[in-house]
């Protein structure tokens, strides 16, 4: 296999070899400690701009299996793996990791130190990372001076759809600023009917699909570089029940006044212990953020904190009574599934005026 380099901002480079698609490419580098799920983890949107340093030493073992997609392309701009699998092992399998890659033109690097590469970034926090194929004349300006911009319109749908039409329970409308396809299928055994508008709608347009609630989605990038998106979202406070989740659960706070910051780097994984003040119980969740509500700031805007991170004490969700609205950090709808936790959605259709 080809060698290759990868060469972080901060002068630390790492010998690794080729797979997938060939090729140069510069990202923002982010770790996941998820052991399985990468075929959603390349595929969802949320990592748009990023290239995914998996810390999970083995993977491709199952190779690629499509009902396992978060959309219908790769938004990852690289992966790194310690290990990857030549020969899966899995009757759902349609191709190796390796083709998969190819057929998307991503780059994949193996045989890396993804541990020392995860201290890294443990340590001083997220930086950016560009995959080389010779070390001669780095420009290293190039590299920090990287920024992913644009993220949200890059990843959402121009257009308006309408999912679960003979359902009989409430119509709700999902902002789509780069959503899972888990969350939208949630909804949608609930009985609610759904329908997805594009993140430039206006509020005006929104509340002309006539919904009885609305779902700020999860989606990629710095949630306070959507301005405008934030300004249309303020306008809807108070008029019907709202639910963010993700960068939606940032956009909220944001709409109300409150502030968002940069996490060192990251909650990215399936295995984010999150403390709810309600219940007292801990449960274990899956997340894809690099942002948090600035818990502090949520005083001034009559937010209250619902749920903490165990790991650092960040905000991982919010209540505005006042306001008929509440949001999350976490992904209610993903993985190994906690009954308490599926309530949420529940709760959000109770707001509404209840589901099937």
């Amino acid at each position: 296999m080809k060698k290759v380099y990868i060469v972080l901002e901060d002068g630390h480079i790492f010998e690794g070899k080729a797979f997938g698609a060939e090729g140069e490419t510069l990202g923002e580098l982010v770790f996941t400690t998820s052991v399985v799920g990468y075929v959603a983890a390349l595929t969802d949107p949320r990592y748009y701009g990023q290239i995914i340093l998996q810390t999970f030493p083995l993977i491709g073992n199952y190779g690629y299996i499509s009902e396992q997609r978060e959309s219908d392309k790769v938004w990852a701009k690289a992966y790194i793996v310690r290990e990857w699998c030549e020969n899966p092992s899995n009757f759902r399998c349609e191709k190796t990791l390796d083709e998969y890659l190819k057929e998307q033109g991503v780059v994949g690097v193996y045989d890396v130190d993804t541990r020392e590469m995860t201290q890294i970034i443990r340590e001083n926090g997220v930086m950016n990372a560009k995959i080389v194929s010779s070390i001669e004349d780095i420009d290293y300006d190039e590299i920090k001076n990287y920024k992913i911009v644009n993220a949200v319109s890059s990843v959402s749908e121009n257009k308006t759809v309408v999912y679960g039409e003979d359902n009989t329970g409430a119509s709700v409308t999902v902002v789509d600023f780069g959503y899972s396809k888990n969350a939208v299928e949630d909804l949608l055994k609930l009985g609610l009917k759904v329908t997805t508008v594009s993140a430039t709608a206006t509020a005006d347009e929104i509340l002309a699909t006539n919904p009885q609630g609305v779902v700020l989605s999860d989606g990629p990038g710095n949630p306070a570089e959507n301005e405008a998106i934030i300004a249309e979202v303020a306008k809807l406070m108070g008029k019907l029940p709202i639910f963010g989740l993700g960068l939606g659960h940032h956009v909220l706070a944001l709409a109300n006044g409150a502030e968002t910051a940069k996490l060192k780097f990251g909650h990215r994984g399936s295995n984010q212990p999150v403390k709810s003040f309600k219940t007292g119980k801990t449960y274990i969740t899956s997340q894809n953020s690099g942002y948090t509500v600035v818990a502090e700031s949520l005083e001034k805007c009559g937010g209250e904190v619902a749920y903490v991170n165990v790991n650092d004490g960040t905000c991982e969700g919010v209540d505005y009574k006042e306001k008929n609205a509440f949001s999350v950090q976490f992904h209610p709808e993903a993985g190994l599934r906690d009954r308490d936790l599926d309530k949420i959605f529940e709760r959000f259709a109770a707001m509404m005026g209840g589901n099937d």
